[in-house]
């Protein structure tokens, strides 16, 4: 198995754009909260089977090239985060200590996670910083009352969203946003 120790380069930058556009390139395609490792086994949409292991701290970018060598490159291409949407409109008819009660529990749960959050109007927003799994798990565990969750992609929801809420949200990743 071909192990990748570094970043070669961006297919984004102009050194790589003549090579990128007479090569054949292999994406690896992660999630925004994959590109946080720096170690781990991926598959790319060529089915073949790859092994990453960066300088620990070492951020993943769009774009960014792992093998680069006769005609072939290997690049990751990183999918937009999901987001978690926390709908409150049924507890705002709670009375308000039971509002203010809730809202104390929610802030405690979302920091204890240290996730980001942005509220706006009866919606809270929660970029997915794990795996969709664990963040479900967290909220089943919690079963707060009068309150739904779903989960959307965040192109979906940008339109609604002002750029420093999408910073807020998306903090690193926003760089990956032609919307701002």
């Amino acid at each position: 198995m071909e192990i990748f120790r570094e970043i070669r380069g961006n297919l984004h930058s102009r050194d790589w754009q003549e090579q990128a556009s007479a090569s054949e390139i292999e994406y690896i395609d992660l999630e925004e909260w994959q590109a946080q490792r720096s170690r781990m086994l991926v598959r790319s949409d060529r089915g073949r089977e790859y092994a990453i292991a960066l300088k620990r701290h070492t951020p993943i970018k769009d774009g960014d090239i792992l093998h680069a060598d006769r005609g072939r490159i290997v690049a990751i291409r990183l999918r937009l985060s999901q987001i978690m949407i926390l709908d409150l409109r049924d507890a705002l008819q709670l009375p308000p200590p039971e509002i203010l009660s809730l809202a104390v529990e929610i802030g405690h749960a979302l920091g204890n996670q240290h996730w980001a959050a942005v509220v706006k109007g009866d919606k809270i927003y929660v970029p997915l910083t794990v795996d969709r799994k664990v963040m479900q798990s967290v909220m089943q565990t919690h079963h707060f009352p009068h309150m739904s969750y779903t989960f959307s992609s965040a192109e979906e929801l940008l339109p609604q969203l002002s750029p420093s809420e999408v910073r807020r949200l998306l903090g690193s990743t926003e760089h990956h946003h032609s919307h701002d």
